[in-house]
C-alpha cells in the first residue's frame, strides 16, 4: 500500500510499514533526481535510502510500544509497572524458598554464616550465628541462596557445606517453602484483572480482587458454600474457604475479615485472630497449600542439534509449567505437558520430537490418567522428579 503518514482514528494508531516508507523515498529521490536515476539494491543511493527506511521504521515501533503503554492489556515492563499502581499493586519481587532443619551437635557450639546443601547441589543459608543448645540440638530456618521456586522435599537439605567444629549433622524435617521466580507481564495483567473486582458489589469477587492486590501473594483461590451442608470438597456450610501461597498470614486474614460477608465461617486450618474496634476478638482462617511432586517421563527422539542442554532445557519448562498451575481442585491432563515439553526448542527448527509422556503423583505409577489435586494442594515441578529418555 502507499505510504501514510501516521494517525488514530476510532480504529487505532495506524503505521506505515518499512516497505511503505522506503517505496515513498524511493519516489521522492526519483521526483528529485529525475525518474532515469538508478535505485537498484545494489547501489549505494539504494543502501542509503534503506538506511534512513529502518531507522524510520524503528521510531514508528516506538509509536507503537507508546501507544501500547497507554493500558494495562498491552503495556509492557515498565509501563506496566506504573498503570497497575492505578489498581493499588505492584509486581511480584522474586524471592528465596525456605526451610525449617534441626541442627545437631556439641552443646553450645556456635555456627557462624553456616551453608547447607541438599541433595540436587543447591546451597541453603543458615542465620549468621547459631548455637546449639544444650541438650545438643538446635532448630533454625534456611533460606536457599537461588532465587526462585527451588524445591526440597524433607530429608533432602542434609549436607554440612561449611564445617564447623561441634556441629556434626543438620536435616529438614519438612519440605521447603517455595520461593517465587519475578512475576512475568502475563501473570502480572491477570492479576490486575482480578484486582479491578475489588470495588464490585459481589462480595465475594471482591474477596478475590484483595487477595490479589496483597504483596507477595503469588497463586490464590476462594471457595464459597452457600448452602446448609458441606459440599463435595467437605466444605463446610455457610463458609468461604480461602486457598493462599504467599503473602503474609496477617495481611491475608485482615483481608478476608475485611472482604467477607457477616455470618460466613472463615474456614482453613491456619487462623489468626483479628480484634474489631471494639475488642471482639474473631477467628480468620485459610489454608496453606499442600504441595504435590509430580513424576513426569518424557520420551524424546533426538533431531540434528540435540545436545545434553536440551534435556535440561525440557525439564526446566516442565517444572515451570507445573509451578505456574492453578491451585485447587482440579484434573491436569497428561496431554498438556507436550505443549511446554516442546516449547524448549526452536519449533521452526525442531532438534527433537515428543513421542509420548507419562505422569503421576510423585511416588505412584506413572500413566497417561488425569493428575487430580484436592481443594487444598497445589501442584509442583522438581527437575528431580522429570525423567527424560532420550532415544
Amino acid at each position: 500500500m502507499a505510504y501514510v503518514a501516521p494517525y488514530i482514528d476510532a480504529a487505532g494508531l495506524h503505521l506505515p510499514s518499512y516497505q511503505d516508507i522506503l517505496n515513498d523515498l524511493i519516489q521522492q529521490a526519483k521526483n528529485i533526481f529525475g525518474q532515469g536515476i538508478y535505485l537498484g539494491i545494489d547501489s549505494q543511493d539504494y543502501q542509503f535510502i534503506s538506511t534512513f527506511a529502518y531507522k524510520m521504521n524503528d521510531t514508528m515501533q516506538a509509536i507503537q510500544l507508546a501507544y501500547n503503554s497507554r493500558g494495562p492489556g498491552t503495556a509492557i515492563g515498565p509501563s506496566l509497572d506504573g498503570l497497575i499502581k492505578l489498581n493499588g499493586i505492584k509486581r511480584s519481587v522474586p524471592t528465596y524458598s525456605t526451610c525449617p532443619v534441626t541442627l545437631t551437635g556439641i552443646s553450645n557450639t556456635v555456627i557462624y554464616n553456616g551453608v547447607i546443601q541438599d541433595q540436587s547441589g543447591y546451597k541453603w543459608s543458615l542465620p549468621a550465628t547459631v548455637i546449639i543448645g544444650t541438650n545438643g540440638t538446635v532448630d533454625s530456618t534456611v533460606t536457599c541462596q537461588t532465587v526462585g521456586p527451588i524445591v526440597a522435599s524433607a530429608g533432602e537439605i542434609n549436607i554440612i557445606a561449611t564445617p564447623t567444629y561441634g556441629w556434626t549433622t543438620v536435616v529438614n524435617n519438612a519440605a521447603a517453602t517455595l520461593g517465587t521466580a519475578i512475576e512475568t507481564d502475563s501473570q502480572l495483567k491477570a492479576r490486575q484483572a482480578i484486582s479491578t473486582a475489588q470495588p464490585s458489589l459481589t462480595v465475594l469477587e471482591g474477596t478475590k480482587g484483595a487477595i490479589a492486590a496483597l504483596p507477595g501473594v503469588t497463586r490464590f483461590k476462594v471457595y464459597e458454600n452457600d448452602t446448609s451442608a458441606p459440599d463435595s470438597n467437605g466444605l463446610p456450610a455457610h463458609s468461604i474457604t480461602v486457598l493462599v501461597e504467599g503473602g503474609s498470614d496477617a495481611d491475608i486474614a485482615k483481608t478476608i475479615y475485611n472482604k467477607k460477608g457477616p455470618g460466613c465461617l472463615a474456614n482453613g486450618t491456619t487462623v489468626v485472630n483479628i480484634t474489631d474496634q471494639y475488642g471482639q476478638v474473631m477467628p480468620i482462617g485459610f489454608y496453606r497449600p499442600t504441595y504435590v511432586d509430580v513424576d513426569v517421563v518424557i520420551n524424546v527422539k533426538q533431531l540434528t542439534g540435540y545436545t545434553s542442554a536440551m534435556t535440561t532445557a525440557i525439564q526446566a519448562a516442565i517444572a515451570a509449567f507445573l509451578n505456574g498451575m492453578a491451585m485447587g481442585a482440579t484434573d491436569i491432563p497428561v496431554n498438556n505437558f507436550f505443549g511446554s515439553a516442546l516449547s524448549a526448542q526452536d519449533i521452526l527448527n525442531p532438534t527433537y520430537s515428543v513421542t509420548s509422556i507419562t505422569a503421576c503423583r510423585h511416588g505412584e505409577t506413572p500413566g497417561t490418567a488425569d493428575i487430580t489435586t484436592a481443594f487444598n494442594e497445589a501442584v509442583r515441578g522438581n527437575v528431580d522428579y522429570i525423567t527424560i529418555n532420550v532415544s
